[in-house]
């Protein structure tokens, strides 16, 4: 798959880095395109004998329309066609970092003819269409700008380095081999030897087992790259607060001996393990009459349905109460759960004053005992969130696919199970190949061999403005 649609005729610019008043002494607004050494040269005054030569930094000013005014001080990086990230001439305007200063110089930019603003990941886009990269690193390096952890990053640098697109070719490359042999008995099997079936099959199920093996990376991949929604929720004072605070290493919530005091929704960002994690302090849920807190309680509710684990504190000195019991019946079906028993630094009341289960036998109600206050448990907890979302495995993840390579390996097993069926039911050679083509074709599609650009485009529009 290459070659260069009508509109790419147009360069294309964008900020390509960061911007926001105070933050960053540097911002890089890119060019890519036939014009885009034309365009930038007519709004730069380069002083001296500096030549527009390849891969050459020069020094001069943005100037406004007129050629007057200056509008920033800049370095002016050239990477001709074909030594560039696009495969295009590109150049890069070095300015000044902050807001007005780069904007005033992309709007120069975009007022040259033959200059659009460029879409959402459409730099990567062209650098796959004019084979400089293939699909699987472009999709890396998304990844890798929106990696939220250190662990999401080495992720995306696999892919970047590779490792994907080998895997798949040499997947790929073991189908056609095999594809091949039985296409010749299709056509000429009474001119060679017997087709030896049996081997046949099993290289096919080896191929399936290792697609199905990276599928299942793939899911552990999802969790390192986007992270876990994970809600705190429990009766009020069960110390909800207190171990948001112990997880998130500051001071969060507002923690006090008062019940209700969280009136709202508190989110914090944190990193478990390489896994990032948003932890969801809720608004105890009780029957109140406080408006205020009545609306908490509604968003702790909404917390509950879009969580991917529920956190079920209760006081482990008290006991697992009926209060802790209703609130376990309200966790929507499908939505995981671990019974966190907190307080775990504190003696056990006496059974006679304890709920419906006693506080001795509240220990063995709790998945996990902790202590908010003393850290006691912490490692356990942490452990059991990653195993309860699938994150953690003792094999180490060197390599995980995005959820669109996982849906076309799964299409791609899936086509291979149904050529086993075909090989068991006995049916002849031609009949193997049908399911083994669209196995071939969903594997040629995550390496972005066989894709139409109407397909790329929905792939990079969730790529950030400039890359």
């Amino acid at each position: 798959m290459s070659g260069i649609g009508p509109d790419q005729e147009l360069s294309i610019a964008a900020i390509a880095t960061a911007v926001a008043p105070g933050q960053g002494g540097i911002a890089v607004i890119r060019l890519s395109g036939p014009s885009a050494v034309r365009a930038v040269a007519a709004i730069t005054v380069i002083p001296g004998q500096q030549l527009w030569e390849s891969h050459r930094i020069l020094y001069g000013h943005v100037v406004a329309a007129g050629g007057v005014e200056r509008l920033d001080e800049v370095l002016v990086l050239v990477m001709l066609a074909p030594r560039s990230f696009t495969g295009e001439d590109v150049v890069e305007i070095h300015c000044h970092g902050g807001v007005i200063a780069v904007q005033q110089v992309l709007a120069r930019v975009l007022e040259q003819p033959g200059v659009r603003r460029a879409l959402p990941g459409e730099f990567s886009q062209r650098a796959v269409l004019n084979g400089r990269l293939d699909l699987t690193r472009a999709e890396a390096i998304g990844d890798l700008v929106g990696a939220r952890s250190q662990r999401a990053a080495q992720l995306a640098m696999a892919g970047l380095d590779g490792g994907i697109q080998k895997k798949m070719v040499v997947l790929r490359e073991r189908l056609l081999d095999q594809l091949s042999e039985l296409e010749a008995r299709v056509d000429f099997e009474e001119d060679l030897p017997p087709l030896d079936g049996e081997a046949l099959l099993q290289e096919l199920q080896a191929v399936r087992m290792e697609l199905n093996a990276l599928v299942a990376d793939g899911e552990r991949g999802s969790v390192v790259r986007h992270g876990l929604r994970v809600a705190l929720v429990g009766r009020p004072n069960v110390g909800k607060s207190s171990l948001l605070n112990l997880l998130s290493r500051r001071e969060r919530a507002i923690v006090t001996d008062l019940p209700g005091t969280t009136r709202d929704l508190l989110e914090s960002e944190i990193v478990l393990d390489g896994v990032p994690i948003t932890l969801l302090d809720t608004a105890g849920i009780r029957a109140t009459r406080d408006a205020v807190e009545q609306l908490g309680i509604a968003r702790s509710r909404d917390a509950l349905a879009s969580a991917d684990l529920v956190l079920l504190l209760f006081d482990l000195a008290q006991g697992w109460s009926e209060e802790d019991q209703a609130l376990f019946a309200q966790i929507p079906d499908g939505v995981p759960c671990l019974r966190v028993g907190n307080k775990a630094d504190l003696p056990l009341k006496a059974d006679s004053v304890a709920g419906p289960v006693s506080s001795s036998a509240s220990v063995s109600v709790a998945d996990v005992r902790l202590s908010a206050v003393t850290g006691e448990g912490e490692q356990d907890l942490v452990r059991k969130v990653l195993e309860r979302c699938g994150g953690l495995s003792e094999q180490p993840l060197l390599l995980a696919l995005n959820q669109r390579q996982s849906d076309l390996a799964s299409t791609a097993a899936e086509a291979l199970a149904r050529s086993e069926q075909v090989a068991a039911d006995g049916l002849p050679w031609d009949f193997w190949t049908i399911d083994l083509r669209q196995a071939i074709r969903s594997l040629g599609e995550i390496t972005g061999e066989q894709l139409t650009e109407s397909v790329l485009d929905r792939i990079f529009s969730r790529f950030c403005i400039g890359k």
